[in-house]
């Protein structure tokens, strides 16, 4: 077979392989809006959210920090469809680019946390022993205290500020996912084909990244998905204790915090918007956490 049949062939050989997957993908997506409605809800909650979030800078009628001082807000009108604070600050455009940190610590904290708790439970469980004793005993102090507080403590050796709300939201998130990946790794490894593997002299970072990886990635991936929202709703309770974001950047925690307790009787739209944002996206995140777990979970989705 001469070199350009045979480059034709390969190429029809990708082009075939990409399409089988872009059906396979296009099918998978639609059996989950036919079988997970409610997963489907969340999904669209969380397009919406990001997108929102992409194009704050085009949406939004003003600057996050654009406003005339007032003393007083003003109610929600065709010129400011969810009022101002007493700043002059538009609610809509605050919402719009609050977004943009919620995302922004949100998928950054729980996409760190995770893989770490991915790699440390995926060691501890292919080496055990020693190795494992030691991940285990470390990882038991963390998850023995609640995510609030840990987040608490590394903001209170840290300061405010986004970085450091990210890196407070990622730490008590690792044991968890440690925990669950090293249960999932445990029966991983006593699998013929890691032993096959290791008998024929196969590293152990490349059985662990290109045998055991896949195989766990299920459960990370429900894990990850599940913790978004929890690290969202961290973010604005860090940020309404004072502890989070600082100002002038727009969080969905500080508007609570500022002008929706400063004002809450006389403007209670300064704190139900914030509100209803950040339930919203916690909402969204969990049913569409849940649905892919129950899609990717094999006993759950044989039932």
């Amino acid at each position: 077979m001469s070199a350009a049949a045979h480059s034709a062939e390969e190429i029809a050989r990708r082009r075939y392989l990409e399409d089988t997957s872009a059906r396979r993908f296009r099918r998978a997506v639609r059996d989950f809006i036919k079988r997970r409605p409610l997963g489907t809800i969340g999904a669209v909650i969380i397009i919406v959210m990001i997108l929102a979030a992409a194009f704050a800078d085009v949406v939004a009628p003003y600057r996050p920090d654009e406003g005339v001082f007032t003393g007083l807000p003003l109610a929600p009108s065709l010129e400011h469809l969810i009022g101002t604070d007493s700043y002059g600050f538009d609610v809509f455009s605050r919402l719009l680019y609050g977004a943009r940190t919620a995302l922004l610590v949100g998928f950054t904290s729980s996409l760190v946390g995770s893989t770490i708790g991915l790699v440390l439970g995926v060691v501890g469980a292919y080496f055990g022993g020693k190795t494992d004793e030691t991940i285990q005993r470390v990882m038991d102090v963390l998850i023995s205290f609640p995510l609030i507080v840990i987040a608490i403590a590394v903001i209170a050796a840290l300061g405010p500020g986004t970085t450091n709300v990210i890196v407070a939201i990622t730490v008590p998130f690792i044991p968890r996912v440690s925990r669950v990946v090293r249960a999932s790794g445990l029966a991983v490894v006593r699998m013929p084909y890691i032993e096959a593997a290791r008998s024929v002299g196969v590293r152990a970072p490349r059985i662990m990244f290109r045998h055991m990886v896949p195989n766990v990635f299920a459960p990370y991936l429900i894990m990850l998905t599940a913790f978004l929202g929890q690290a969202i709703l961290l973010e604005a309770s860090l940020s309404f204790l004072g502890l989070g974001v600082v100002e002038p950047e727009p969080a969905w925690g500080l508007m609570l915090r500022g002008q929706g307790m400063t004002f809450l009787d006389q403007a209670p739209w300064l704190a139900i918007a914030p509100g209803v944002a950040i339930s919203l996206a916690v909402f969204g995140f969990n049913l569409f956490g849940d649905s892919l777990r129950d899609a990717l979970d094999p006993k759950l989705r044989t039932a």
